[in-house]
């Protein structure tokens, strides 16, 4: 059964790497469903166990977005001054965010990612919307709030920044692979807070994996992330190369049938 447990990490780890180089969405919109599986076989207690699969699955997303970043900025693609004028409020979105997560009850945050991730599902296979929302990226009145907010969402969820940030990016005029690398960094922002207040966060007396920090279980985040460090740049290569339309779609179908059975799981 360790063993079973191992290889399925691994693999998915392997998986998530790679998406998150190709699309710039961030791995945990992946991790979260295996995680819930996995840790509830293992007996997490029901009233903590997604909270620790969005804990764990934020920890793996500071290896995973600082890894790409690095790739990334190779070519040249990374906006640094997009990430410092809207990561200040971002990151302050993502501590508030764990603490709306860790305060939920554990159905109540397995539904909000069920509909969140039904929702990017729909959005994929839809495609990018045609047009801007403006010729330029937006003042600090419109990119504060936006950024903080998609910290919070993201940071709730277990998920990276590229999940909202580059539709974002790209609604206001940034170049599609520019606003992938981009939100790689958005990825590094909100999980370096997000997983310190994870880690602070206390289960109390439930059922928990050994080796558990808070809401993070430290096996999981060190297999996950080795395996993600391993296989990003070859996403990241992919993303440079490949038109991306139909990996797209065959991911899109998979988010859309993992959040139905999270609803599922949440709801009956």
């Amino acid at each position: 059964m360790f063993l079973i447990f191992v290889v399925i990490l691994a693999l998915t780890g392997a998986f998530a790497g790679v998406v998150s180089g190709l699309l710039g969405v961030g791995g945990g919109i992946f991790l979260v469903p295996v995680f819930l599986v996995l840790f509830r076989a293992f007996g997490v207690s029901e009233e903590v166990v997604m909270q620790m699969c969005v804990g764990t699955s934020t920890a793996t997303i500071i290896a995973t977005s600082l890894r790409s970043v690095v790739t990334h900025n190779g070519k040249g693609a990374v906006d640094w001054g997009v990430l410092k004028s809207w990561g200040p409020a971002m990151g302050l979105g993502a501590v508030l965010g764990v603490l709306a997560a860790t305060a939920m009850h554990s159905d109540t945050l397995m539904a909000i990612f069920g509909i969140v991730a039904a929702l990017m599902g729909v959005y994929m296979l839809a495609g990018a919307p045609r047009g801007r929302l403006a010729p330029s990226l937006p003042g600090p009145a419109v990119y504060a709030p936006l950024s903080g907010f998609i910290g919070f969402v993201c940071a709730m969820m277990g998920i990276g920044g590229g999940t909202f940030g580059v539709p974002a990016l790209s609604a206001f005029g940034l170049p599609v692979q520019r606003a992938i690398a981009t939100s790689a960094g958005f990825g590094a922002v909100i999980s370096l807070p997000a997983c310190v207040t994870y880690l602070l966060g206390s289960t109390g007396n439930a059922q928990t994996l050994p080796l558990t920090v808070g809401y993070v279980n430290l096996p999981t985040f060190a297999l996950i992330s080795l395996m993600t460090c391993l296989t990003v740049p070859f996403g990241v290569r992919l993303a440079h190369v490949l038109p991306a339309v139909r990996l797209r779609l065959i991911f899109a179908f998979f988010i859309i049938l993992a959040a139905l059975n999270m609803l599922r799981k949440a709801f009956f």
